[in-house]
């Protein structure tokens, strides 16, 4: 059970803060934000509050801002459609009602014979037995009212596709852009609760009954050299410790401004089919501010090339796509990683966030670096590439990402519920 609480927890904060990005820049830039979405498929939650309904969905398998002019707007209306109009006090049509007009008894029913719900804002069209033709102006928050559901009209300057080049490619831009924000936080949290380990090879806890205890090694101890080899950090120390399990060191170290050589020898450890060498020491911790802020970038930064060099090695062949996770993969590795502590799950989280801000960022349709790619080439050639075309190929895209998905998430499957 913890695991399904921790697993919902990280899932829930990586996807929104991520759709956050998309939500705040839409907002900034003017364009109407109809739904605001965790999950996909059907709702099992939703609210809605001025122009926006925010949803939690049936699949944790992602989620998303739907804007204006993003996706195809409301139905069209076309002339000879009998329509239903609600006017507010400034006499401007407040409510266009497609059906059930027979609800609504304040309602002037009339034929249209045409209208413009993005630029003029105006129907046009005759009452009944009325041979008149009638104009009528459109507040700019009229809604469209369709099986008893309201949905609000995006006057052209309200729509995503309005707003200029920079204001679309940031908005796109930002839901990534969070994820990294994300990180940094959750590591510069860390840093703060457990400090951050200093540059140089200075000894922190030593654990009692280790080798390094056993040996005579102390806190605040400074290591300058193993076995003649400068050591320069904790890092350093840290492999070559590993990397001689049995074998005595000896340890040069800086004790109080007196210089003294100390023994050791790591004590050989297996795990999962590696052996290694441990004495037993952590590294000395920095909880000062400047070194906790610092420390919430550099760590961002360091995981950032590390899963971008592991990409590079899934192009190269050198990484096997059943090595991959999904879903499936990923919630088996977050109980894992619960089971081991708050710390190590927020460092899960911090690692996770990363990973969805680069996977995003890539140029693959239906991904914001997709995305972007489009904005790009829009800037290069001076005007937009046809919308249908671009959603053709997003689509494709997409359902070319779900057949991934399905190929990882049984790879999962087979790795840790079939073997």
């Amino acid at each position: 059970m913890n695991t399904v609480i921790s697993f919902i927890i990280i899932f829930g904060a990586l996807v929104f803060f991520h759709e956050l990005g998309h939500f705040i820049f839409a907002k900034r830039a003017g364009i109407l934000v109809r739904e605001f979405a965790i999950g996909f498929g059907p709702k099992i939650f939703s609210y809605k509050k001025d122009e926006t309904t925010y949803t939690i969905r049936l699949l944790p398998i992602g989620g998303f801002v739907r804007m204006a002019g993003d996706d195809p707007e409301m139905t069209e209306i076309k002339p000879g459609h009998r329509v239903a109009l609600l006017f507010n006090d400034q006499e401007k049509v407040e409510k266009i009602i497609l059906n059930g007009k027979d609800r609504y008894a304040q309602a002037k029913n009339i034929e249209v014979a045409s209208a413009d719900l993005e630029h003029k804002l105006f129907i046009k069209g005759y009452e009944e037995a009325d041979e008149e033709l009638q104009t009528f102006s459109i507040a700019r928050e009229a809604v469209i009212v369709e099986d008893q559901i309201e949905s609000q009209i995006a006057p052209w300057d309200r729509q995503f596709a309005s707003k200029k080049l920079s204001s679309r490619a940031m908005t796109i831009f930002a839901g990534p852009m969070m994820n990294f924000i994300l990180a940094i936080v959750v590591f510069t949290i860390i840093g703060a609760i457990v400090g951050v380990p200093v540059k140089e090879a200075k000894l922190g806890l030593i654990s009692p009954d280790s080798p390094a205890q056993q040996a005579g090694l102390m806190e605040n101890d400074l290591v300058l050299s193993i076995e003649g080899s400068k050591i320069e950090d904790f890092e350093q120390l840290t492999d070559v410790v590993r990397a001689h399990p049995d074998d005595e060191l000896i340890f040069i170290v800086d004790r109080g401004g007196q210089t003294v050589e100390v023994p050791v020898t790591p004590e050989r450890i297996v795990a999962e089919e590696e052996e290694f060498g441990l004495i037993g020491v952590q590294s000395q911790m920095d909880k000062s501010v400047l070194k906790v802020a610092v420390n919430g970038f550099t760590e961002t930064y360091h995981w950032t090339v590390r899963i971008i060099e592991l990409l590079g090695k899934l192009v190269t062949g050198q990484f096997s796509i059943d090595m991959l996770s999904g879903p499936v993969g990923i919630y088996k590795s977050t109980e894992v990683v619960a089971q081991a502590g708050i710390l190590n799950l927020m460092k899960w989280t911090g690692l996770l966030s990363i990973n969805l801000g680069i996977m995003n960022l890539l140029p693959i349709p239906a991904l914001d670096g997709g995305r972007l790619l489009f904005f790009g080439v829009e800037a290069v050639r001076g005007k937009p590439i046809d919308r249908h075309k671009e959603g053709l190929v997003h689509f494709i895209g997409f359902a070319l990402l779900m057949v991934l998905m399905i190929v990882v998430t049984w790879n999962d499957i087979q790795r840790f519920f079939m073997n």
